[in-house]
């Protein structure tokens, strides 16, 4: 029988049975239930981190001067219980004050230890799909955290008093996500789906504005890092000062660097304040920020030499002012490789979305890593998370909208002139220019046809939307039709190929439909040809030459009055008005010189 502390694949039907089909009547086969299994993941979870933390505060006793073993029994496990609640990042109160300073490094050993009860849970229920991975996680962080809150008040004392809300939810919460992190890898390794496929179930957008963010906020977190290891070299000889003055010996040097080491995230948030602008304190009345440095006396531990001396900040430090713009283009570029936009207008806009939501990340890093360290000078110390995040939210917010912008247009540079060339001949209906091949007179009677074609577009009823394409295909099988030219009277100015002169139409006159459209709208959407219309086509044909033939009428009557002498402010009749003709001049342009039709 496998106990729930280490349990590898004990818990899993063989292969053989599952080849098979047989079920075995041994329980160790079948799959366990996944509230009963969660508890006993939480329990063995909870164990072992206790374990650990009781071992370490056993080594630091016995490398301190103590008393009998009898009677400091007790001390030694409250002192392990606030350990481990500490590493949940559980605030507790003392008789100055409240601690709630905590290294952020300590929360490292309960989250591998649930992500490996997560996964041994996994291995050893039955979970069909991934959808149900919360299920295993509440099952986890249930009981977990009703350990924690029962810890918190176990360890309470007269000078110690844990707070039992907050280890409530932080056992819950850190549960929750380590735990639910375990079952999701081990389910994800058992159906072989590997992560890039569960990253493209979310939207496109979204999984771009999360990995701008990420990658905004990594090159933070970098920056803050390499700057605070420079400090830190740089003030090497007081750190080595400060360590002999202490005189820990080689227990206490080693429990030292280890709560050194988890103060260690800490550190880096403070440093990526200071980059960002607003710095932080160390103290009531205390400030590091690369406006100025003001700082009192400080606790006697090592890495606190890394802090900068009173006075004006160092010059080389400002460099670091240019990591939010860097982690700025990093989050902008990323965000829009995944996801152009058509409209590059769009493209600052989520841009400076990135910027916003690592603000806020920012904010949550900055109120977490700092808080107060007992009472009067010390209660206020770390960065002031609304200031931090107002700060990296304009700073890398417009840095990732500038970026983005230019990383949209070099995504889609080959795609556009594509893309104007197909709305170009999408609008006149037709092939690209580079595709056709009509002569020159087919192509001024389809200028003509696109200058009459909007007034008559407009009478159209809402169901002829696809006409246009289908008749941008019937062109494209039957080939430029050649159409007759119009007539134009002799006083009208045409250019040498340069533009087209086309009579326009009246009102009345654009109301009805073209002859020529009305067939081909007809044997679209009726696929069966009217037995009149031969008749029709001849009758419509009569009219247009009866008009020709009035239009001309007119056109020698106006003649011959100007020929009689007449006056140009003469007021002309209302026949006069009505015969007058009107014209237009539409010029060719090349699909690459134009954005939109202009119509």
């Amino acid at each position: 029988m496998s106990t729930s502390g280490s349990p590898p694949d004990r818990g899993r039907p063989s292969q053989r049975t599952r080849s098979s089909g047989a079920a075995e009547p041994d329980a160790a086969g079948a799959p366990r239930p996944v509230y009963a299994t969660g508890g006993v993941a939480a329990a063995t979870a909870a164990a072992l981190g206790l374990a650990v933390i009781v071992t370490l505060t056993i080594i630091g006793w016995v490398a301190a001067p103590h008393d009998t073993f009898g009677e400091d029994i007790i001390d030694i496990l409250q002192g392990a219980v606030l350990a481990w609640l500490v590493g949940h990042h559980v605030s507790f109160s003392v008789p100055d004050g409240q601690i709630a300073l905590l290294p952020l490094g300590l929360v490292l050993l309960p989250g591998l230890l649930l992500y490996r009860s997560g996964r041994w849970l996994a291995r050893s229920c039955d979970i069909p799909r991934l959808r149900y991975v919360y299920r295993a996680a509440l099952a986890i962080a249930g009981p977990y955290a009703a350990i924690a809150g029962t810890l918190a008040l176990l360890a309470r004392t007269e000078a110690v008093e844990p707070s039992m809300p907050r280890a409530l939810v932080m056992g819950f919460v850190t549960a929750f996500l380590a735990g639910g992190l375990g079952v999701l890898r081990q389910l994800m390794r058992d159906k072989e789906v590997p992560a890039r496929d569960l990253l493209r179930l979310m939207p496109a957008r979204s999984r771009s504005l999360l990995v701008g963010m990420l990658a905004s906020t990594g090159t933070l977190l970098l920056g803050g890092l390499l700057l605070f290891l420079v400090a830190l070299a740089m003030s090497l000889p007081e750190v080595v000062e400060t360590t002999r003055v202490l005189g820990p010996g080689l227990v206490g040097g080693a429990l030292l660097i280890v709560v050194q080491l988890a103060y260690l995230p800490n550190a880096v948030v403070f440093a990526v304040c200071y980059a960002l602008g607003p710095g932080f304190a160390v103290g009531a009345g205390t400030v590091v920020a690369p406006t100025g440095v003001s700082v009192g006396a400080l606790p006697m531990l090592p890495m606190l030499a890394a802090l900068p001396s009173n006075g004006a900040a160092p010059v080389a430090s400002l460099l670091a002012l240019a990591v939010p713009f860097v982690a700025g283009a990093v989050g902008g570029a990323l965000t829009q490789r995944s996801a152009p936009d058509v409209v590059s207008e769009a493209a600052p806009l989520w841009g400076f979305v990135c910027g916003v939501t690592t603000g806020l990340l920012c904010a949550a890093l900055a109120a977490t890593a700092g808080g107060p360290l007992g009472g009067e000078r010390l209660s206020e110390v770390g960065p002031s998370a609304w200031q931090v995040g107002l700060v990296a939210a304009l700073e890398v917010g417009v840095a990732a909208a500038v970026v983005a912008w230019v990383a949209n247009w070099w995504y889609t540079r080959g795609e556009r002139p594509v893309r104007r060339a197909s709305r170009w001949a999408a609008w006149r209906g037709r092939r690209p220019a580079e595709q056709d091949t009509a002569s020159s007179a087919g192509e001024e009677a389809h200028a003509a046809k696109g200058t009459a074609r909007p007034a008559k577009d407009d009478v159209r009823p809402a169901k002829d939307v696809e006409r246009p394409a289908k008749e941008a295909a019937r062109s494209a099988e039957e080939g430029p039709r050649a159409r007759p030219e119009v007539e134009l009277p002799p006083d009208v100015p045409v250019g040498e190929g340069l533009a087209t002169v086309t009579p326009l139409r009246r009102r009345e006159e654009e109301a009805r439909p073209d002859p020529e459209e009305d067939a081909s709208l007809g044997a679209t959407e009726d696929e069966e040809p009217d037995e009149d219309r031969p008749d029709r086509a001849a009758e419509r044909a009569e009219r247009k030459r009866a008009r020709r033939e009035l239009r001309g009428q007119r056109r020698e009557e106006r003649r011959a009055r100007r020929a009689e002498g007449g006056r140009w402010w003469r007021r002309r009749s209302a026949e006069d008005e009505e015969s007058e003709e009107m014209y237009g001049i539409t010029y060719e342009a090349e699909p690459d010189e134009v954005d939109t039709p202009q119509r």
